[in-house]
C-alpha cells in the first residue's frame, strides 16, 4: 500500500529539515507526494467499501500539505515529517467521524472518529451517546474492537460537560474531548499490497464507531435546519 519511497523521503526530511534541503530534493518530494497519493486513493477506496456514505472522494480532498504553519509556533521547522490524510465526506475539513492515515517513519497509525471537534459537534456526540449508552459501549468494548484500538480518545474534562446530569451512570464516557481511536502501526504493517487486506479489516472495525458517532452529528444538524 505505502511504497518505501514515502519512508525514504521522511526519514531525509527529519533529518534535514530546512528549506534549502527540501528546495534542492524537490523531485524527490514529487516522487514521494505522488507516491503517497497512489496510496491515499487505494485507502479511499478500502473506506469507501465499509462507509459509503463519504462519497465520492479523491486525494486532493483529503492529502494535507506537507507545510508547517509556523507562525505562532515555537519549533520553527518549516515542514512536517509525515504524510497524512483524513477521509470524511467533505474531505480532510469535514467535521464529521472520519478515517486518518498516517505515515511517520516509526510512528504511523490508521485513526479515526472525530478529534477535538468544535463545541456544537461535541455536544451531539455526548448527547447521542447519552441517549444511547449501550449501543455505544458494545461497540468500544467489543473484544475485536479493543484488539484493533487498544489507544481510544485523548484527555478529558474534570467535571461532568454543561448540559448533562453529574450522576449520570457512565458520565466518565462524556467528560472525553475527542472520540478518536487510535491503531499504532508498525511501518512494516503498512508496506507494499500486503498491508491492503490489513488495512481493510482496521477500517471495517472502525466504522460501526463512526457511523454512531455520524449518526449523532447529522442528527444535531438535521435539527438545526428544521
Amino acid at each position: 500500500m505505502i511504497n518505501p519511497i514515502v519512508f525514504d523521503f521522511l526519514s531525509q526530511l527529519k533529518a534535514n529539515n530546512n528549506r534549502d534541503w527540501f528546495n534542492e530534493n524537490k523531485a524527490f518530494f514529487n516522487e514521494a507526494k505522488a507516491s503517497f497519493e497512489t496510496s491515499m486513493q487505494q485507502f479511499i477506496d478500502i473506506v469507501h467499501e465499509a462507509d459509503p456514505t463519504i462519497g465520492d472522494l479523491t486525494p486532493k480532498e483529503c492529502v494535507f500539505r506537507i507545510y508547517r504553519d509556523t507562525r505562532f509556533a515555537k519549533d520553527k521547522t518549516p515542514y512536517k515529517t509525515n504524510m497524512g490524510g483524513f477521509v470524511a465526506k467533505g474531505g480532510r475539513k469535514s467535521t464529521l467521524a472520519g478515517y486518518y492515515l498516517h505515515v511517520e517513519p516509526g510512528a504511523c497509525m490508521i485513526a479515526g472518529g472525530s478529534y477535538c471537534p468544535p463545541s456544537d459537534v461535541l455536544k451531539a456526540i455526548r448527547r447521542e451517546i447519552y441517549n444511547f449508552t449501550d449501543e455505544y459501549k458494545a461497540i468500544i468494548h467489543n473484544k475485536e474492537f479493543n484488539k484493533v484500538f487498544p489507544q481510544l480518545f485523548e484527555d478529558k474534562l474534570k467535571m461532568a460537560p454543561k448540559g448533562f446530569p453529574k450522576d449520570f451512570e457512565d458520565i466518565e464516557l462524556l467528560k472525553y474531548k475527542s472520540f478518536a481511536p487510535l491503531h499504532p502501526a508498525d511501518d512494516d504493517e503498512l508496506l507494499g499490497e500486503k498491508a491492503v487486506k490489513h488495512v481493510r479489516h482496521i477500517i471495517q472495525t472502525l466504522e460501526p464507531h463512526n457511523s454512531f458517532i455520524n449518526r449523532g452529528i447529522t442528527a444535531e444538524e438535521d435539527e438545526i435546519v428544521l
